[in-house]
């Protein structure tokens, strides 16, 4: 079995910093790709920082220069560090991992946490 925390978002104000984290444990095999999507107000979920096992990361246009995604292998911890945030950053924060467990192959979703960015 395997479990994920997420952890981090919440009210900030323009120009602040968050940081998001999620966390896998269990009978993880292996990790392929590790992520955050969002989901902005009455916006179609995006991709926003997506980092694969060989450690190439991948940015949106719109936060390159100030989400930075990086990860523990050690701790299966996925990270988003949010600096210099914005209005259009809040949205619903979701947690992406591609697994495998034995030979079958997982992806998880997280239920998401708020970003909220105050002007």
């Amino acid at each position: 079995q395997v479990h994920f925390v997420e952890s981090g978002g919440g009210l900030v104000q323009v120009g602040g910093s968050l940081r998001l984290s999620c966390a896998a444990s269990g009978s993880i095999s292996s990790i392929d790709d590790m992520g955050w999507y969002r989901q902005g107000p009455g916006k179609q979920r995006e991709l926003v920082a997506v980092m694969t096992s060989g450690g190439i990361t991948n940015y949106v246009d719109s936060v390159k220069g100030r989400f930075t995604v990086s990860t523990d292998t050690g701790k299966n911890t996925i990270y988003l560090q949010m600096n210099s945030l914005k209005p259009e950053d809040t949205a619903l924060y979701y947690c992406n991992v591609v697994y495998h467990s034995g030979r079958v192959r997982y992806v998880y979703w997280g239920r998401g946490t708020q970003v909220t960015v105050s002007s």
